[in-house]
């Protein structure tokens, strides 16, 4: 394959010419200017991209670290991600860690040797140093709150709308209280226990273990939730659902097992997916396409550590 200095002695010119032409700088005469352009044509030459984000510093490559990528949560924070992108000239990079910590690493090493020009993190497994550490090497965005951090962030406060979904729960007359979530560990899972746990205190509730589920994510996890419940002599009369697709799950299988809903079990899920809206579940809405569109934002003004905090909402619809 031709290179530069190939192109150069084609067209008889020097390959600072070549160089000028390929970056269409405007001081090269027409007739040099046609014999370089002559010459790539013949010979088929590509330019060397490689070697043109090496002379600018940029890749124009965002990287975004997710744990599934097809779970709708993650799809519609993506969204967000990709049009923001696209605007900005910028392509980006999935990373799929299915929380295997090395797989995060491997991200984390892409921004250290300038494979990316930024990491965006939508759900993080590695703890706070280590992104401390791989910080100098370039921006790293998270979408959680890292007030207190020199990272910049996108995020809602999870105590507040998990507390605001409680309180609704309350006023519909629930005391035994429960919730489904995907993961135990994590800034965002950590904000939604103290919040639940703060209600009870404020109401005098005890605390009951078997009322939450773990590694709830998707829909079938919904239908295992259902089955729990029904083997309990005391059961929780309501549940805060951290995922539509699992609450649609607890939606579906109440309906073949003939469990009324909002009148044997209330559901408040989270997110506002198209799922929620079909089967209208109420939900705590969260604008995860915004939000991903600010990610970008973030990750690409490395001058600046910003936090910017979304509301989210409750939407009433028929499952309370």
């Amino acid at each position: 394959m031709a290179n530069i200095k190939d192109i150069a002695k084609m067209a008889n010119v020097s390959v600072t010419t070549v160089s000028r032409v390929l970056n269409n700088h405007p001081y090269v005469s027409q007739e040099k200017r046609n014999a370089v352009l002559q010459a790539i044509e013949k010979s088929n030459y590509q330019k060397n991209y490689n070697a043109v984000h090496l002379s600018t510093g940029k890749t124009f490559l965002i990287g975004v670290v997710l744990p599934y990528s097809n779970h709708p949560y993650f799809g519609l924070l993506v969204e967000g991600i990709a049009n923001e992108a696209l605007t900005l000239n910028y392509n980006i990079v999935l990373i799929q860690t299915n929380y295997d910590k090395n797989r995060e690493l491997e991200a984390l090493d892409m921004l250290k040797h300038k494979q990316i020009d930024a990491l965006i993190i939508c759900s993080r497994i590695c703890d706070w140093d280590t992104l401390k550490h791989y910080s100098s090497y370039g921006s790293i965005t998270l979408c959680e709150d890292t007030r207190g951090r020199n990272l910049s962030s996108t995020f809602i406060d999870h105590y507040e709308s998990f507390f605001t979904a409680l309180e609704f729960l309350a006023s519909k007359g629930h005391s035994k209280i429960g919730y489904c979530i995907g993961r135990t560990s994590g800034t965002n899972s950590t904000q939604r226990e103290s919040a639940y746990r703060d209600f009870l205190q404020k109401y005098n509730h005890p605390y009951e273990v078997h009322y939450i589920f773990n590694n709830c994510l998707f829909l079938e996890d919904g239908e295992q939730v259902i089955k729990e419940i029904k083997k309990m002599t005391d059961p929780p009369t309501a549940i805060l659902v951290t995922s539509d697709q699992v609450a649609a799950g607890m939606v579906t299988c109440c309906h073949k097992e003939n469990i009324s809903i909002p009148n044997k079990l209330a559901l408040i899920g989270f997110d506002n997916q198209p799922i929620a809206k079909l089967m209208a579940i109420t939900t705590m809405e969260i604008p995860l396409v915004q939000m991903g569109r600010n990610l970008v934002i973030q990750a690409t003004n490395s001058k600046d550590t910003t936090y910017d905090q979304f509301k989210s909402r409750l939407i009433e619809r028929e499952t309370v």
